[in-house]
């Protein structure tokens, strides 16, 4: 009787009222199946499971029990999106099912779960990352849109942790917005029990789940599974197509987080422009010590526009809040704000805590094993593109190389050469950024969405119809990913005019 009124309720605010009974038999039939593996889970049958229906994600802080800015659906679609105007157009209704849940494994309760089932269905499944310690809703602009639109199934999840509350200086496990901010916050991604190896664990029960979830509504299991995430979320991705053949047959991350306990890493990149950047308002003087010092740290060559600047962007809303939630999760024996994160040293923090043992239990190993392609941006001011993108495409490489070996030593017993080496490529976006939105203020930047929905694409022919994958390439301003790019590799600069 409870799962009915649950059911029906949702039904009616989903606009689908008249269809109220036939919404709550799938929904019934849906959730009876899944409920060893999900619980407090909600269901709808919806008339357009795309953003231009609003039941689709839900409102900021509708989870019963929990404070302010734990959930936050709303600002998490928006995080990694272009702006409304500039995002890929919805051109289409996509009437479907939606299922919003927790992983019922979870030992913490914080794994969250959604998955959407297109009625028009094209026989394939996508499981997306989240970037940040953001929601399962964070890739609804992004990326469900886009291929709810095509007929994929779509799942999601949240990393196996909430976002965050609102704290105190007080509390030894807050940080603060930024070096001159009064509102500090606690990560729910630094409590007790939490841990960042929980990320790539999340992601591939999601999967198991989603493909559950897929076989019970259509009868049939996925002919292809895809991963697709963005920033942390597209190191989930990474981490799928390294551990889980069987569980994906390719990937897609876009501006994916590189993590690696003999560095760069996030404790190696972000004390540099944290000590570095100018005391003075932008434009800053590119030929000053202290920009040179940040330039000399792998990152790219500040842009402003008026009074906006790409490097103060960073440094307002991402640079010491992300260095202090990896630092408090990673080495909590580190004296935050008293030693300083623009004084951090992670080389010298080795022996002196846990730290590199930290990091290489969640760290990427580039041992791919399906195809992958990494979209990233030339301009990321937060990740880097030398120290995340390129960085893992050289250790993909190093790695693919050492099983040429292999594959010499398997045709001299008579076996095919090159079967243990899946097809990987880096495309790089000319001015490309982390923040989409960015561009809005700083127009020489270029957008990288529809450079992921088309590095998608190629992946799909890639893998179902054997279709070449372009080749390494610079995706110019204002181009596109090409088969014969102008640019073969690496952008020549970070920065073109």
């Amino acid at each position: 009787m409870r799962l009915s009124a649950t059911v029906i309720c949702l039904s009616a605010l989903a606009g689908l009222a008249p269809a109220a009974s036939h919404a709550a038999d799938a929904c019934t039939s849906m959730l009876q199946r899944l409920k060893s593996q999900l619980a407090d889970a909600t269901c709808f049958e919806s008339a357009d499971l795309t953003t231009t229906n609003p039941a689709t994600t839900p409102a900021n802080d509708s989870l019963p029990g929990l404070p302010p800015f734990a959930f936050t659906p709303q600002t998490d679609r928006a995080t990694i999106a272009p702006s409304a105007a500039k995002r890929e157009p919805i051109t289409k209704v996509v009437p479907g099912l939606q299922i919003q849940a927790r992983i019922a494994s979870d030992p913490l309760g914080q794994a969250r779960f959604l998955l959407r089932l297109p009625n028009d269905w094209n026989g394939r499944l996508v499981v997306a990352g989240a970037s940040g310690t953001r929601s399962e809703f964070n890739g609804d602009f992004a990326w469900s849109d886009y291929l709810l639109q095509k007929g994929y199934a779509y799942a999601s999840q949240n990393k196996g942790t909430l976002n965050l509350r609102l704290s105190t200086a007080a509390d030894p496990q807050a940080c603060r917005l930024n070096p001159t901010s009064q509102t500090y916050v606690a990560f729910y991604d630094n409590d007790p029990g939490q841990s960042f190896a929980r990320w790539q664990a999340t992601m591939l029960k999601a999967a198991q789940v989603a493909k559950m979830g897929v076989a019970v509504r259509y009868g049939k299991t996925p002919r292809y599974t895809y991963g697709v995430g963005t920033s942390n979320g597209g190191y989930q991705v990474r981490r799928a197509i390294e551990l889980a053949p069987a569980l994906f047959d390719g990937g897609v991350d876009w501006e994916g987080t590189f993590v690696d306990e003999g560095g760069p890493n996030l404790l190696t990149d972000l004390p540099p422009p944290l000590l570095n950047l100018p005391d003075t308002p932008p434009p800053y003087d590119l030929n000053g010590t202290a920009a040179k010092n940040i330039l000399a740290a792998g990152y790219p060559p500040d842009i402003t526009a008026g009074a906006v600047s790409l490097w103060k962007n960073n440094w307002n809303q991402f640079w010491e809040v992300t260095m202090c939630q990896w630092q408090k999760r990673l080495d909590p024996s580190y004296d935050t704000y008293g030693a300083g994160l623009a004084n951090y040293n992670y080389y010298a923090r080795l022996s002196g805590s846990d730290v590199g043992s930290e990091l290489a239990a969640f760290a990427t190993t580039g041992r791919i094993q399906r195809p992958l392609v990494t979209v990233a941006g030339t301009l990321d001011a937060l990740l880097p593109i030398d120290h995340h993108a390129r960085a893992y495409a050289r250790k993909v490489e190093a790695q693919l190389s050492s099983r040429n070996d292999d594959d010499d030593h398997d045709r001299d017993r008579g076996r095919d050469r090159g079967k243990n080496r899946p097809a990987y490529r880096l495309y790089e976006v000319q001015n490309g950024n982390h923040i989409e939105t960015y561009q809005d203020t700083l127009p020489q930047l270029e957008l990288i969405e529809r450079h992921a929905h088309a590095a998608f694409d190629a992946l799909v022919a890639h893998v179902e119809s054997n279709q070449p994958l372009p080749p390494n390439q610079c995706i110019p301003r204002g181009g596109a990913i090409a088969q014969q790019p102008v640019q073969a590799g690496h952008c020549a600069s970070l920065l073109a005019p």
